[in-house]
């Protein structure tokens, strides 16, 4: 009997309900994650070689994660793919429409000896999930300055505190785990900040209150973290933020602020903090790399810009199913819904399967969720009021605010190429993943110009649009790749 080969990118609450429903379906799975073991951010686990003695303490919902990573990784038609990164997603022939050819690297990131392969699946679930925003402000690159989900995964994958004394600030529910993540490992977290006023954080959370109803999880989640941050008495307030961060070789203080509903700082509230860690996000940018090599159509959201899929999790690619938050930062139970829909149907599952009817309502409800979270927590449009011209905006390049007002306003670099050439703003190594939504933005409001149009004969610019997805060496590039049709790798429970 010939099995559906369908490949998995991604381990997380998403990647692993597509593996399940997939296998149940009756198709052969390849699962890819860079991780060595899966998880992903939410169940980031420990290293094998210290692992907790008692894991549920750390995750919420670890037995479920539990079963579903044995059930899994134990098939026989399961090959699990640790320490394994997709750099390229290679087009097919227009003649044949399917699913892109997957070229990855297995191994360590930093080991040498990394193996070139290639995947020619039958179907593709991108589920490879998203990683902080970060504004940035000033002495935002000094050490001790960490995105919320680095200190997170410090605190849950190698049990590390960032620092004793912590501010966790920024906007949005993760800040509460996170806060719980590092009390938990150690940490002292002097405050946690919401930036958004009680009053737009009320308006958003409080509208068609019954849809509420249906997130009965998140309430008890959220009740955990509240009754860990009491008990710790750690306070936690609303429409302040961290607006500056200062110190010699490292943060040792934060400058923080009353903010207006717009994000504009109310001055003479500035209050200073000493610290030696500060924890922040603004939310999150979803990771569209891949998605974008492989020719999906993206959609434009309050939340931020997401892959376009229909009621099927279906791309406008054929063969190409996405899943999680690179669709919609939804939560955990909602890219578990997505998932095990997008796997079933890669896998050729019955469409009309009575099992999919409660996942599509657990989807639809994310969808809700997703859109009440983005008006609760938005971004103030009067942020940029925190900026100096010193203020570096671009980490990697070491461009500051200055030299983009600079570019935006002279006729000569008006164009976006041009003032990207001119500040090197988004061409270091992170190849603007961090700063690529800051600069865009930034850019718009200073020049006062519509975005333009592109050249003709001239794809328009896409942010996203990277032929190489991930590092690699010059060497592993001119090695010959091997083709790994039926897919081999360790396991790892």
């Amino acid at each position: 009997m010939t099995h559906r080969h369908v490949v998995v990118v991604g381990a997380g609450p998403a990647g692993l309900a597509a593996a399940e429903a997939a296998l149940s379906a009756g198709a052969r799975v390849t699962l890819i994650d860079a991780s060595d073991r899966p998880g992903g951010q939410y169940h980031r686990m420990l290293p094998e070689a210290y692992d907790a003695a008692r894991p549920e303490v750390l995750h919420h919902g670890w037995r479920a994660f539990d079963r579903r990573r044995r059930r899994v990784l134990t098939r026989p038609r399961c090959a699990w793919w640790s320490d394994t990164s997709v750099w390229a997603l290679e087009r097919p022939d227009p003649e044949r429409p399917g699913p892109p050819r997957v070229h990855v690297l297995h191994g360590p990131v930093d080991g040498g000896g990394r193996r070139r392969l290639t995947l020619d699946p039958d179907a593709l679930v991108l589920a490879v999930g998203a990683h902080d925003r970060v504004l940035p402000f000033p002495g935002w690159e000094l050490p001790g300055v960490f995105t919320a989900g680095a200190a997170q995964a410090l605190a849950k994958g190698e049990r590390v505190v960032v620092g004793d004394r912590v501010v966790v600030a920024g906007t949005g529910p993760f800040l509460l785990p996170v806060a719980a993540s590092l009390l938990e490992a150690g940490s002292r977290v002097l405050e946690v900040l919401e930036a958004n006023t009680r009053g737009t954080v009320a308006r958003g959370w409080s509208r068609r209150p019954w849809q509420l109803a249906a997130q009965a999880g998140k309430s008890g989640e959220l009740a955990e973290y509240a009754a860990l941050l009491i008990r710790h008495r750690v306070p936690c307030r609303t429409g302040r933020t961290v607006i500056e961060a200062r110190g010699d070789g490292r943060v040792e203080e934060v400058v923080t602020a009353r903010l207006r509903a717009d994000w504009s700082a109310v001055p003479g509230s500035e209050r200073t903090v000493a610290v030696d860690a500060v924890c922040v996000t603004h939310g999150f940018s979803p990771q569209l790399e891949l998605p974008v090599a492989a020719g999906c159509a993206l959609r434009t959201s309050p939340g931020g810009e997401f892959v376009e899929v229909d009621a099927d999790q279906a791309t406008s690619v054929p063969g190409v199913y996405s899943a999680g938050e690179i669709t919609g930062i939804a939560g955990a139970p909602a890219a578990r819904a997505e998932g095990a829909l997008a796997g079933w149907l890669a896998a050729g599952g019955d469409p009309r399967a009575s099992a999919l009817r409660p996942l599509r309502r657990g989807r639809d409800q994310g969808r809700a969720f997703a859109a009440r979270l983005a008006r609760a927590h938005p971004i103030g449009a009067a942020w940029s009021g925190w900026l100096r011209p010193e203020t570096v905006i671009c980490r990697c390049e070491e461009a500051d605010y200055a030299s983009l007002c600079r570019a935006a306003t002279r006729p000569e670099s008006a164009s976006a190429r041009v003032a990207k050439l001119e500040t090197r703003a988004g061409l270091g190594p992170c190849q603007a993943r961090i700063c690529g939504p800051t600069v865009a933005e930034l850019n718009t409001r200073l020049s006062g110009a519509p975005v333009e149009p592109p050249a003709e004969g001239l794809p328009a610019p896409v942010p996203h649009r990277r032929p190489i997805a991930q590092p690699i060496r010059l060497g592993e590039l001119a090695a010959p790749s091997e083709p790994a049709a039926d897919g081999s790798a360790p396991r790892h429970l």
